[in-house]
C-alpha cells in the first residue's frame, strides 16, 4: 500500500510538474524565449549583445576581455567583469564603464578595477542585463533605447563610492587613441573619445557622448598615464580616464543615462532628449521587451520542444542585431569616404524624420543565403534602409559598399556582395529606393575600379581583385600576382562569386530592359565552367598560363579558396545548379559525391573544429562540408535540384541537430555567427524554406525542406506584400518522421520541392504530410526540380 501511494504521490508530481511546465511554456513572451548566452563562451567582440534594441546604436553590455577582434567582449567563461561598454560592433567599440566602491583603482587599468561576478546571480534578456559585481558590492543593471545606453547601480554603503569611464583601453580590434571630457554640472559630464584606425577600418572614428546622473556626484577627477590629475574640470589628451565620486548609504540606488552620436555633442544630446527624457528605468526594461516582441512576432511557432523554441527566438533574435545604425535621431551620420570627415544629412520625410538610418555592417559575403532571404521575406523595410544608406555612400564615395565601419569603406571580403542583395529584393517588389542609382553603382562594382577590383581589405590599390584578368580571360588566376594587395586574393572563390554576382546583375538587367547588359553579364554567369577541373571532378586553381596548379588538394584551406577550399567551394554555383550537375556528370554522380561529402562531414559534426594551435587547426579545416562558415551553405539544398529532395530534408534536419541545436553557453553556432548571417541561416532551414540562388532569379522563388515545428506563421508587412500571412503547416512531424510524404500549398497538390515568392506574399498555407521513411515519388520528377539559369534561358 505505502509502495502504491509513493508510486501515486510520484505520479501525480511528475504529471503537476508537466503540467506547470505547459503552463509556463504557453507563457513565455518571444523575449523571455530568447537566450543571450548562447555561444557566450566563443563570443567574438561584437558577438554578445543584451541590452539593446533592434540593429541598436547602442549595445550595453559587460566586458570580460577587452583586447582583440576575437575572443573579446562578453566571453561567458572568464571570471572578471573589466568594464561595460556601450558599442560593440563592426570595427566599433567605444565608452567603457564601471561603478565601483573603497579605494580608486580606476588610474591602474581593467585588470586592478576589474571585478568578479557569478552568473547565479545573473540575469541577460533582450533589453537587460543583470549583474553583481562582486568586489564592489554593487548590483548593476542595464538597458538601452537605440541609442541610450540606461544604467541602474544598488550601491553598498561606502564612503567613497565612484563610476569611471576608462579612456586608455583596447576595445576590440581598436585602440582608444584619445579623449576630452569635461564636467558641465553637478549632474552631467560630455566629451568627444577617438577609436584608432584598424587594419580593417583605415580612418579613426571619433564617439560623441554624453553623461546625465540622476543624483550630483561630489566631485570630478580624472587621470593621464596611469597618475591621478589634480582637481580639475577638464581632461584631455592620450591614456586617459574621468570619474565621479559620491558617498552612498547602504542600498543606494543610482542612475546614469549615455547618449552617443558620430557626429557631434550637441547630436548626442538630442538622442538622449528624444529618446529617454525621464529616470523611469523600468519602463525603457518594458518598452524594449515590448520592441523586441513585436520584431520578433513576425514569425511565430508552435510544435517542438521547448529548447527547440527558445533557440529558434535566439536565432531569430541575432539576425536583427550586430549590423547597427549609427546615424542620429535627427538623420545627421558621419562620411569618412573622403580626405577628411564631413557631417552628413539623410533625407527626410514630411514632418522632419529620416526617411532611413545609416548603418554600421559587417560584410554581406554569404547573405544570400541568409539574411537576404530572411530579411526581404519578413523584414522588408529592414531591407530597404539598409540599401538606401548604402546608395548614400555610393553618393558620397562612389561604391556600394561591401562592409562599411564608421562612415569608412573597409573593403572586407570579395567581391560585389551588395548586387545580390538589391537584385533580390528589386525582384521581390521592394523598390523603395532609387533603382536606377543602385543598378548604375552594382554595375560600376563589376567592373575596373569597382568593387570586383578589391580583395579583401585592399584599401589604396584596385588589383587584388583580379576583374581585368576575370573578364579578360573567364576566370582569375591562381596565383594573381606576387604581390598581396590585400587578403583573399584566392582566384577560383572569386571567379564563382563574380559568375554568381553577374548572373544576379543579369536578371536586373533583363527586367530593366537593358539587353546588351542582360546578355553581356549572362555570358560572365558562365564563367564558372572555366574553373571546373573535368580530370579531377572539382573546381581547382588554374595559374596565368591556363594549366591547372599541382600538386592538387581539394582538400587543402584557401590557396585559392576564400575561407574554404575546393571540396566546399565546388557546388558554389548558386545561379545555375543543372549546369553543374550536368560538369559532374549527370545527377547519379553529382548526388553520389554530395551525399558522401555529407556523410564525410557527419563524422566531424559539419563544423570544422576550433584550435589555438596552428597545426591542429590547419588539419581541421581539411574538410568538405563547414557548417562554421558560409562557403557552402547552400549544399544540401542542392539535392532538390537533383531529383533527390528526401536527401534535402535529411541532411537539413542532420546539420539543425548537429550545428544549430541547444541553449548552451559553450556551443551555438561553431564558427562565426558574422552579425546575423547563421543566425538567419538556422531560422530558415528550421521553418523549411531556402533560396540558393538568393531570390536573384526574375521570378524568385523558396526550395522546402523539413521544418522542425508543427506550425509556423509569418506575419507579413503588408506594405511590400498583399498577404496577411502564410502558414506553413506539418502533420505527424517529430524527430523521427522528418521526410515529406505529401504536401499541398493553399489546397491544391504540391508535387515539386519549390513554389513561387509571389505565391507566398499572396498569402496562404503550405501544408506538410511527414513520414519516418523518405517518400522518393515526391518532388523527384527532374522536370520539376527548381529552376535554374540552364533551364530559364
Amino acid at each position: 500500500m505505502k509502495r502504491c501511494l509513493l508510486t501515486l504521490s510520484i505520479l501525480w508530481a511528475t504529471s503537476a510538474c508537466i503540467f506547470a511546465q505547459i503552463t509556463k511554456r504557453t507563457a513565455l513572451s518571444k523575449t523571455e524565449l530568447v537566450e543571450p548566452m548562447v555561444d557566450a563562451s566563443h563570443s567574438r567582440f561584437f558577438y554578445f549583445s543584451s541590452a539593446s534594441r533592434p540593429f541598436g546604436m547602442v549595445n550595453l553590455s559587460p566586458d570580460m576581455e577587452l583586447n582583440g577582434t576575437w575572443n573579446s567582449g562578453y566571453r561567458y567563461d572568464e571570471d572578471t567583469i573589466k568594464c561595460f561598454s556601450h558599442i560593440h560592433c563592426w570595427e566599433m567599440s567605444g565608452i567603457p564603464v564601471l561603478p565601483t566602491t573603497g579605494e580608486f583603482k580606476g588610474h591602474l587599468g581593467p585588470s586592478a578595477y576589474g571585478s568578479s561576478y557569478t552568473h547565479q546571480q545573473e540575469v541577460a534578456r533582450p533589453g537587460y542585463h543583470k549583474v553583481v559585481l562582486k568586489d564592489y558590492g554593487i548590483t548593476a543593471e542595464l538597458t538601452s533605447t537605440t541609442r541610450v545606453g540606461f544604467h541602474r547601480y544598488r550601491f553598498p554603503k561606502s564612503s567613497s563610492s565612484s563610476i569611471l569611464f576608462d579612456f586608455t583601453t583596447v576595445l576590440g580590434s581598436s585602440g582608444t587613441q584619445s579623449a576630452s571630457v569635461k564636467k558641465t554640472s553637478a549632474h552631467a559630464i560630455e566629451g568627444a573619445v577617438t577609436m584608432a584606425a584598424t587594419i580593417r577600418r583605415p580612418k579613426p572614428v571619433t564617439i560623441f557622448f554624453t553623461a546625465e546622473f540622476d543624483k550630483d556626484f561630489e566631485s570630478f577627477g580624472g587621470w593621464k598615464n596611469g597618475k591621478i590629475l589634480p582637481v580639475t574640470e577638464t581632461v584631455e589628451g592620450e591614456h586617459t580616464g574621468v570619474f565621479l565620486r559620491f558617498k552612498t548609504a547602504e542600498n543606494e540606488v543610482r542612475k546614469m543615462k549615455v547618449a552617443i552620436s558620430y557626429v557631434s555633442i550637441a547630436e548626442a544630446k538630442r538622442n538622449l532628449q528624444a529618446e529617454l527624457p525621464h529616470w523611469d528605468f523600468d519602463r525603457v526594461v518594458k518598452e524594449s521587451a515590448n520592441d523586441w516582441n513585436a520584431w520578433l512576432g513576425r514569425i511565430e511557432v508552435e510544435g517542438g520542444t521547448l529548447t527547440a523554441q527558445r533557440r529558434f527566438y535566439t536565432d531569430l533574435w541575432h539576425a536583427l542585431q550586430g549590423r547597427r545604425i549609427v546615424s542620429d535621431v535627427s538623420g545627421t551620420y558621419i562620411d569618412n569616404t573622403g580626405a577628411r570627415s564631413i557631417t552628413r544629412q539623410m533625407p527626410l520625410d514630411a514632418n522632419g524624420k529620416p526617411l532611413f538610418n545609416s548603418y554600421n555592417s559587417d560584410s554581406f559575403w554569404g547573405a544570400q543565403w541568409s539574411l537576404n532571404t530572411l530579411w526581404h521575406l519578413v523584414y522588408p523595410e529592414v531591407t530597404e534602409s539598409f540599401i538606401n544608406s548604402f546608395l548614400e555612400m555610393y553618393k558620397n564615395g562612389g561604391l556600394i559598399p561591401r562592409g562599411p565601419s564608421g562612415g569608412n569603406y573597409t573593403y572586407v571580403m570579395t567581391g560585389a556582395t551588395m548586387t545580390p542583395f538589391i537584385v533580390s529584393a528589386y525582384m521581390k517588389g521592394i523598390r523603395g529606393f532609387d533603382v536606377n542609382k543602385a543598378y548604375e553603382g552594382m554595375r560600376k562594382d563589376h567592373f575596373p575600379g569597382g568593387m570586383m577590383s578589391k580583395a579583401g581589405y585592399e584599401h589604396s590599390t584596385f588589383k587584388g581583385g583580379g576583374i581585368e584578368e576575370y573578364i579578360g580571360m573567364g576566370y582569375v588566376p591562381y596565383p594573381l600576382s606576387s604581390i598581396k594587395y590585400g587578403y583573399h586574393q584566392d582566384g577560383t572563390a572569386q571567379t564563382l562569386e563574380y559568375a554568381y554576382q553577374d548572373y544576379a546583375l543579369s536578371q536586373m538587367a533583363k527586367t530593366l530592359g537593358k539587353t546588351d547588359d542582360f546578355l553581356l553579364f549572362g555570358k560572365r554567369a558562365l564563367n564558372y565552367k572555366n574553373v571546373f577541373n573535368k580530370d579531377i571532378g572539382w573546381m581547382w586553381t588554374k595559374d596565368r598560363t591556363g594549366k591547372w596548379n599541382q600538386p592538387v588538394d581539394i582538400l587543402q584551406y584557401e590557396h585559392g579558396f576564400v575561407e574554404g577550399n575546393a571540396a566546399q567551394y565546388s557546388w558554389f554555383v548558386p545561379q545555375d545548379v543543372k549546369g553543374l550537375v550536368e560538369l559532374m556528370g549527370g545527377t547519379d554522380l553529382f548526388t553520389s559525391k554530395l551525399n558522401g561529402a555529407f556523410a564525410k562531414a557527419k563524422t566531424h559534426g559539419f563544423v570544422s573544429g576550433k584550435s589555438e594551435n596552428p597545426k591542429d587547426q590547419e588539419l581541421n579545416r581539411r574538410v568538405y562540408i563547414n557548417y562554421g562558415n558560409q562557403p557552402c551553405m547552400q549544399t544540401p539544398f542542392l539535392f532538390n535540384y537533383a531529383g533527390k529532395p528526401w536527401l534535402t530534408q535529411y541532411w537539413t534536419r542532420q546539420l539543425i541537430d548537429s550545428v544549430y541545436s541547444g541553449i548552451s553557453p559553450q556551443k551555438g553556432y561553431s564558427g562565426d555567427e558574422d552579425q546575423g548571417l547563421m543566425g538567419s541561416l538556422a531560422v530558415l532551414m528550421k521553418i523549411g524554406l531556402f533560396s540558393t540562388n538568393g531570390g536573384t532569379s526574375e521570378k524568385p522563388f523558396y526550395e522546402i525542406t523539413s521544418p522542425i515545428f508543427d506550425k509556423i506563421t509569418i506575419h507579413l508587412n503588408q506594405k511590400y506584400y498583399s498577404g496577411k500571412q502564410f502558414v506553413i503547416s506539418t502533420k505527424n512531424n517529430s524527430a523521427e518522421n522528418l521526410y515529406i510524404q505529401s504536401a499541398s500549398l493553399n489546397g491544391r497538390p504540391l508535387n515539386q520541392p519549390w513554389f513561387l515568392h509571389q505565391t507566398l506574399v499572396n498569402g496562404g498555407q503550405l501544408t506538410l504530410q511527414m513520414g519516418g521513411r523518405p517518400n522518393k515519388s515526391w518532388g523527384s520528377n527532374l522536370k520539376m526540380a527548381p529552376p535554374s539559369m540552364s533551364t530559364i534561358q
